[in-house]
């Protein structure tokens, strides 16, 4: 799977908007024939929505809604973060090609302060892959750095 830095610098700016409103800094994009078809930022604090209010969740429910289909084969899913269980179990139901992801749970862990807590299911994407069929294509850490920044601004 081919990746590219311009589809992660785009999530990065989504994932700035969404702490500009108040919300945890993640963004996310769905990209299929080198194109972007969705974007999705974090909005779990606005729209008081555990799941709907994920990035990837956006982003994915976006690009089917675009494509009037249930199903996103083909598409790479490119999120400053890496996907919790949920996320990363919708790439699975929406038999996507594969994931990008910046930051991993682990760096989420170490950043965690008084700026916002640490509450997720602690199971790794490449866990819930390595289950889930189709296989999904995975790569883990795609610019961790630029997206580690965005640590700094969660509130």
């Amino acid at each position: 799977m081919e990746v590219e830095g311009k589809f992660m610098k785009r999530a990065i700016e989504l994932a700035k908007e969404a702490a500009r409103e108040g919300d945890y800094a993640v963004g996310a994009v769905v990209v299929k024939d080198n194109h972007i078809i969705s974007e999705g930022r974090d909005t779990l604090k606005s729209i008081n929505d555990p799941v709907n209010g994920h990035a990837e969740i956006d982003a994915i429910r976006k690009a089917c809604s675009k494509l009037d289909q249930p199903y996103l084969e083909g598409c790479i899913l490119y999120s400053t973060h890496e996907p919790c269980p949920m996320c990363a179990s919708a790439a699975v139901w929406a038999k996507m090609k594969g994931i990008v992801f910046g930051t991993t749970i682990q760096d989420a862990k170490n950043k965690a302060s008084k700026k916002f807590s640490w509450r997720q299911i602690d199971i790794p994407c490449r866990k819930i892959l390595e289950r889930g069929e189709p296989k999904l294509e995975l790569i883990e850490g795609f610019m961790r750095e630029d997206c580690v920044k965005l640590f700094e601004l969660c509130r």
